[in-house]
């Protein structure tokens, strides 16, 4: 009995060695994360009221903005960053462009509107003065050549699908001295194609789509840095500049759809570095000249659809080098049959002896984008053929021989029916 006690102590004691004590930390709020835990909520780098500007035109905020890499760029400055670039795509019809806002985003640089019916509103002073890229792209319902011509320091312009409201293209350029990239297409712009007003540094212009009348003035040429040019469905007339080749750093010419006439200036030679030209639905005329199959760097050519006359020039291995070649609705031109078969739909005839078209072309399919394809231009007894044709004067008519038997067996009948008549009347 009196071991009890000293066995109760040694348990005791053991337990405790086995099960340290240690200092207990304060309750944890069941309402709050422990202050090691990472926070849910994101705050914004950047800068208040550019974030409540944003939040005005009903863009989601609630995440960092800059993070949006997709439709918004800012820059790196601290304790808060600014906006460089803004993207709005998609907008409801009731979005609507805040004047305060806009005084706001005031560092924006590049700004776009695609697919964003928002009616446009006066920029502010300084976000017209500091935006370098301006696009717009089916947005802002109408605008006018005074409102685009504030925008005097940018260096990229596209406004596409939206009506401008301006005498012509001039009011705008004419104010924009830096700019370097052009495109105002589908705009409804009427007045004249502009000559001196272009910054000489641009690169690339698109008037395409538009009402533009007057010629191509030979100081467009003088844009020796140009390397896109689309003058595409105008009422562009006369000729085009015999020193278009000073143009040498251009790779994509365009004057389709107009009412342009004279020959193929023969200063194209000069472009070493023409890829695409597009010279269909025109009234140019005069033969094809034979340095356009020289162009190692060609690859499409539109030549469809104009009054071009004579014997085309072209080979067969020129024109499988080439991704788009389309020469039909011609109807004086004609393609040598030595040359090439007649296999190829062209969408003009074979050449007679004389070097004139011999009979309607056959039409060429809607696929005729190359005039090379897999056929052989070797094929014999396509050869043969048209040799046949040729001798009989590319005419494809019933024998003489039973021609002649049918008149006469007519004759032989008429003259019975007749003598019948005649002898009842008799009678």
């Amino acid at each position: 009995m009196e071991k009890t006690p000293f066995l109760l102590l040694f348990f005791t004691l053991l337990l405790l060695n086995s099960h340290p004590i240690h200092t207990l930390s304060p309750p944890i709020s069941p309402t709050q994360p422990p202050s090691s835990a990472p926070s849910t909520t994101i705050s914004s780098t950047l800068d208040p009221k550019q974030l409540r500007a944003l939040q005005s035109l009903n863009l989601p905020t609630t995440k960092d903005p800059c993070s949006n890499h997709n439709a918004i760029h800012c820059d790196t400055s601290k304790p808060f960053r600014h906006l460089l670039s803004l993207r709005l795509i998609n907008c409801s019809d009731d979005v609507s462009l805040s004047i305060t806002a806009l005084k706001s985003l005031s560092t924006l640089q590049d700004l776009q509107f695609i697919d964003c019916p928002a009616a446009p509103v006066t920029f502010p002073s300084e976000l017209a003065l500091n935006i370098k890229t301006f696009t717009c792209i089916n947005s802002l319902r109408k605008l006018t050549g005074v409102w685009l011509s504030r925008l005097v320091n940018v260096t990229d312009l596209t406004v596409s699908d939206v009506p401008i409201k301006a005498s012509g293209p001039v009011i705008i350029l004419a104010h924009l001295k830096k700019v370097n990239k052009v495109v105002l297409s589908r705009s409804n712009l009427t007045g004249n194609l502009p000559g001196k007003s272009w910054n000489s540094n641009v690169s690339h212009i698109d008037l395409s789509g538009n009402h533009l009348k007057g010629k191509i003035h030979s100081s467009m040429t003088e844009l020796e840095n140009l390397v896109y040019l689309n003058l595409s469905s105008n009422q562009l007339t006369g000729e085009l500049p015999t020193s278009i080749g000073d143009l040498i750093e251009l790779r994509n010419l365009s004057v389709s759809s107009n009412s342009l006439s004279g020959p193929i200036p023969e200063s194209l030679v000069s472009i070493p570095s023409l890829v695409s030209l597009d010279l269909s639905s025109n009234q140019f005329n005069g033969s094809i000249p034979k340095f356009l199959g020289d162009m190692k760097g060609l690859k499409y050519l539109n030549l469809e659809k104009n009054n071009f006359q004579g014997i085309m020039p072209f080979n067969a291995s020129f024109i499988k080098r080439l991704v788009v070649f389309r020469i039909g609705d011609n109807a004086n031109l004609c393609y040598n049959r030595t040359t090439l078969s007649s296999k190829v739909k062209l969408g003009i005839s074979p050449c007679d002896k004389n070097g004139l078209p011999m009979s309607p072309p056959a039409k060429s399919s809607s696929g005729d984008d190359s005039g090379g394809g897999d056929d052989d231009d070797g094929d014999e007894d396509s050869t043969s053929e048209d040799a046949t044709s040729q001798k009989g004067g590319g005419h494809h008519g019933p024998n003489k021989v039973v021609l002649g038997v049918a008149i006469a067996l007519s004759s032989i009948v008429f003259l019975i029916i007749f003598l019948i008549l005649l002898s009842r009347k008799c009678a």
